[in-house]
Formats: structure tokens, C-alpha cells, sequence
């Protein structure tokens, strides 16, 4: 919104020129975003206090998450809020894949929406019942998966591109419908498992999404792209800014949200940033990356699929509990430990996934 100001203003002032900038927009957003966070995030803890939108702790888990009830959720909201004001305000809003990953956020945000509302407000223990959360996550998640795969411009924006090899790309075809639907659907779920003490799950996404951000800009750059040996992908460059405004807000969030939390995001933010990662990941032709960065999310997912296989086919745990972290939890570990090391853990894959930029 404020690029087709600028560029209107530009006949008045040359200076208005550097919003053409994307590195210039993206920190720009990361700060806007940051700020939109911090400075509501009192208001809206108040008010969900105020209507007594407080988190459920189940009984089975640690009992020292007993002192977490009636702790504001749903505060995934103001992340959203803080992105997509930011987005609106400083990415080109002609470029379709600015659009497309919004509507991801916007649709997976208002499915964790009704999910919270049913087990917060309406006191309702299953919330909105997984066949119907599976199903709508399907539609939106097929839908962008239709949309992305006609408005391709270039091959290799349906190529699976194989990490650490630079001339291995695989034709997809229609393919790449299925996979960007495993992908959306698959890393919607992997931040939803993963958010379950406080801070544990907003901090790998902020890192994810920044390393992501590189990955945007790179493949939307000639140049670099060619010297990276990534494919090039004109216009995705824009998405560096949704990612630095991701890493803002949720790091705004985390201000909240560090250990004690004041308030959760609930399925309305993990839901909503997990289908963003995910779809910026296939937009930027990185999903075999987003798997090695988030792998505290892949292993919170696995480790739930394999407790319930072990619990069906032989009666028997392969975990003191699941998802991973409360295993680690139940072990001893104190809440602050287990935190801290995921994340050091996601430091660590970050920065793998990056420096296979120069393995290939």
C-alpha cells in the first residue's frame, strides 16, 4: 500500500525512490509488526482476561502445568493482527504470491479461531471436531494449491529442488498440488503439536521464517539466485518482508509469552503460522529445507504418531507422554530447560539449512 504511494510520490521527491527497496520494506515490516505487538498486546491480554478467555491444562499432563489454567489463549490473534497490517502496509500488493500466502494465514487463522472459541468461550472440551478441522484445512489448503500451480510463470516453480544437489530438480507436474497440500497441511499441524509451553513454539517460527526471508530474496534476485544456484522466481523476493514481519510480531508475542506466559497463542496463531511457513516454503521451492529447519516441529510430529501407533498395535507407550516436549518434561527437565534447548536445537538447524546455500 504504501510502495504505490511512494511511487506516486517519487515525481515530487527522488527520495521516496528507496521503498522500492525490499530489504528497506522488510525491516520496516519486521519493526511495524514488532511495534503493533508490543504496544497492543497489554490491551488484548486485558480483554481476553476480561471475558474469561482462559487455557484448559488436561489432567494427564505435568502437574505443574496445574498453575497454567485460566491463562489468556487465543492470543495468536494479535500476531495475526501485527502481520497482516504490516503486510498491507509495505509488500507490493501486485505481486499474487504476497496474496496468496495472506489467504493462507487469514483461512488456517479463522479455522484455529473456531477451534479456541468452541473450547475457550463455549466451554465446549473438543472444540471443533477434528474430521471438520482436517476438512476445512483440506479446502484451503488444495485451494492455494490450484491457485499457486496455474498462476506458475516458470518450470522451476513446480520442480522439487533436492538439497545439495544444483542440477537435480524433479518435475512435478500436478504433483506439486499434492505436495504443497502435505506441506500447508502437514507444517499447520507440526507448529500446533509444538505449542505447548510457553514460548516453545513462537521462537523456532520466528527463526524458521527469517531463514525462509534469505531464501525469498535470494531466489527473487538474478543475481543472486544464479550465484547460488537457485531458481529464479520473479516477484517472490516480496515475501521477505511477510517473513521479517512474522519474526516482529512474534518476537512482540514473545514478550508475552516467555516463561511465565501471560497469555498463549492458541490454535488460532499455531494453526495460521505453521499453513504460512508451509506455504512460503513451496512458494520459495524450499520444503525439503522447512523439514531440516523445523525439526522440532517434525519431531513433536512424529513423536505423537508413533505414541499412538505403539499405544494401538501393542498397548504400549514408546513415550511418558507426547508430544515430545512434555516426555522431556516428565523426565525432570524443568519447563524453562526443555525450552531453551528446542531452541537451541533450531539455532543449530537453521544454520544448517542455510549453509547448504553453499553446498550445492
Amino acid at each position: 500500500m504504501l510502495l504505490l504511494l511512494a511511487e506516486y510520490l517519487v515525481q515530487y521527491d527522488v527520495r521516496f525512490s528507496a521503498f522500492n527497496s525490499v530489504t528497506l520494506r522488510a525491516i520496516l515490516g519486521a519493526l511495524t509488526a514488532l511495534m503493533i505487538a508490543l504496544m497492543a498486546g497489554p490491551y488484548v491480554i486485558r480483554k481476553l482476561s476480561f471475558h474469561q478467555v482462559g487455557q484448559a491444562i488436561r489432567d494427564d499432563g505435568p502437574q505443574t502445568h496445574l498453575v497454567k489454567a485460566g491463562t489468556p489463549t487465543m492470543g495468536g490473534a494479535l500476531i495475526l493482527l501485527s502481520i497482516m497490517v504490516s503486510t498491507l502496509l509495505w509488500t507490493d500488493l501486485r505481486t499474487h504470491y504476497v496474496w496468496a500466502v495472506f489467504l493462507v494465514m487469514l483461512a488456517f487463522g479463522g479455522v484455529g479461531w473456531v477451534d479456541d472459541y468452541r473450547k475457550v468461550v463455549e466451554k465446549n472440551p473438543d472444540g471443533l471436531p477434528a474430521k471438520w478441522k482436517f476438512f476445512w484445512q483440506s479446502v484451503f489448503a488444495f485451494a492455494i494449491a490450484v491457485f499457486l500451480y496455474h498462476f506458475a510463470k516458470v518450470p522451476a516453480e513446480t520442480q522439487l529442488l533436492v538439497p545439495l544437489f544444483k542440477d537435480v530438480a524433479i518435475e512435478l507436474g500436478l504433483g506439486y498440488i499434492l505436495l504443497t497440500y502435505f506441506v500447508i497441511v502437514g507444517s499447520s499441524n507440526a507448529v500446533n503439536l509444538t505449542d505447548g509451553l510457553d514460548g516453545l513454539a513462537i521462537m523456532p517460527t520466528v527463526m524458521v521464517a527469517g531463514a525462509l526471508g534469505l531464501f525469498c530474496y535470494f531466489a527473487g534476485h538474478a543475481g543472486f539466485a544464479e550465484y547460488l544456484h537457485l531458481p529464479f522466481i520473479p516477484g517472490v523476493g516480496e515475501l521477505l518482508i511477510i517473513c521479517t514481519a512474522i519474526s516482529g510480531a512474534g518476537l512482540g508475542f514473545l514478550w508475552f509469552n516467555a516463561y511465565p506466559a501471560q497469555v498463549f497463542m492458541g490454535d488460532v496463531g499455531a494453526l495460521s503460522l505453521g499453513a504460512t511457513l508451509g506455504v512460503i516454503a513451496v512458494i520459495a521451492r524450499q520444503e525439503a529445507l522447512l523439514f531440516v529447519m523445523g525439526g522440532v516441529f517434525v519431531a513433536e510430529t512424529i513423536s505423537v504418531i508413533l505414541q499412538v501407533a505403539s499405544f494401538k498395535l501393542t498397548g504400549r507407550r514408546i513415550f511418558r507422554m507426547a508430544p515430545l516436549h512434555h516426555h522431556f518434561e516428565l523426565k525432570g527437565w524443568a519447563e524453562p530447560k526443555v525450552i531453551v534447548r528446542f531452541w537451541i536445537i533450531t539455532v543449530i538447524l537453521v544454520l544448517v539449512g542455510i549453509g547448504s546455500l553453499k553446498l550445492r
